[in-house]
């Protein structure tokens, strides 16, 4: 098998370079933009929501809101959109040049404005969500950013970083130079914003068991405040790999982009960019992208089922609820074990954290010792300095 194209045909670029006033007027007027739309600028400027060029315009957003593809048919789950306040798009004339910058005045991008549009967010959040519920993360996130957009094509600057997980920080142009590299022909990704547990690495090296390379593609963009902060479960990855994967059949990357918490929606998001990174099957499991009882356990699988595999251009392999059997003695799920559930062990992402900030120490059963020990020092130390 031979690389995936990216989705819509073309990996797109859209990095033009550092910001220096010298490579930008000073006359562009600015608009200030929130962490969701800098993290989506990322994913456009690498090209990992390729096809899009920019934030969407108002054919393209309530295509996709209502009919889950661009106004040009391609497939795209969720909109990509840039609000602004209402005042501020009064000032905007269609056609005009915006500086985009964070809440602290740094530039991130440049951007032509081709479209301004308003939207009914409760119609929105109803189809994005299958809820109004303002307690659902996307949901309230949504309505908060407000309904007024802009729409058009971002020129975005490059910048440098730090940070001691940069080294992880590829673009899919470079991953799918790492993967040839390492001469992979089938590469399965999986997506996660939790710490790798038991039922994480039986499907994973399920998978592995057919494909060539397993790409570990964490999340780390803005999440939900309960979620496990992203350097710490860097650690708990980097530690699990070491001590129970071969190194040389895994790769271990970094996924820049917000949470949405979109469930079945998102598992096609996650899935188009994976394909894009390089990717010829994707994992989709219990509850993919979900947040809550919003969902059913499925949902994320069967809305694969909406589209043709031609569509999607990259292989869903689908994973039932994985658990530890104590009868059986190992991992399991329902289509290999026989076994009643009193013997089933699972604990959700949810109730390991709950036990971690209680400082109980999940078991092994569910979650391997080096990964638990790198999750309870954090607790430790988070739980002392707010007793200082």
């Amino acid at each position: 098998m031979t690389a995936l194209s990216p989705h819509g045909g073309v990996l797109v670029h859209r990095r033009i370079g550092p910001y220096t006033d010298e490579s930008c007027s000073n006359n562009l007027q600015r608009v200030i933009i929130d962490d969701v739309a800098i993290s989506d600028l990322e994913q456009m400027g690498m090209g990992a929501f390729s096809p899009l060029v920019g934030f969407m315009d108002d054919m393209d957003y309530h295509s996709v809101v209502t009919q889950m593809r661009l106004a040009n048919g391609i497939v795209w789950p969720l909109p990509i959109a840039l609000p602004i306040s209402a005042d501020q798009a009064q000032l905007i004339t269609l056609g005009e040049t915006v500086l985009l910058i964070d809440e602290h005045g740094t530039p991130h991008a440049t951007m032509v404005v081709t479209s301004k549009y308003q939207v009914n967010l409760n119609h929105v959040v109803n189809h994005l969500y299958q809820t109004n519920d303002f307690a659902h993360p996307g949901v309230m996130r949504t309505l908060e950013r407000g309904s007024v957009h802009l729409g058009g094509p971002v020129s975005v600057f490059t910048t440098s970083t730090q940070d001691r997980y940069a080294s992880y920080l590829r673009t899919p142009q470079e991953t799918r130079q790492l993967f040839e590299k390492k001469g992979w022909k089938t590469i399965v990704g999986f997506q996660t914003r939790n710490p790798i547990h038991r039922a994480h690495e039986y499907i994973q090296k399920c998978a592995l068991e057919t494909m060539d390379g397993l790409f570990i593609h964490p999340l780390v963009g803005p999440t939900k405040a309960d979620d496990v902060p992203a350097p710490l479960r860097m650690r708990a990855y980097e530690t699990v790999i070491e001590h129970y994967y071969p190194t040389n059949r895994v790769a271990l990357g970094i996924f820049t982009a917000a949470m949405r918490y979109a469930g079945p929606r998102e598992a096609i998001l996650h899935a188009l960019v994976r394909k894009n990174f390089g990717c010829t099957h994707f994992i989709v499991g219990r509850d993919h992208a979900g947040v809550g009882n919003y969902y059913g356990t499925y949902d994320a699988q069967k809305i694969f089922s909406l589209f043709t595999p031609e569509e999607i251009g990259i292989s869903p392999m689908f994973f039932d609820h994985a658990f530890y059997c104590k009868e059986c003695g190992g991992m399991a799920t329902e289509k290999t074990c026989p076994h009643d559930e009193k013997a089933h062990v699972f604990l959700s992402g949810t109730k390991v954290r709950t036990m971690l900030t209680a400082g109980i120490v999940p078991p092994e059963e569910c979650t391997r010792r080096e990964t638990a020990r790198v999750l309870m020092e954090f607790y430790e130390e988070t739980s002392a300095s707010k007793h200082v």
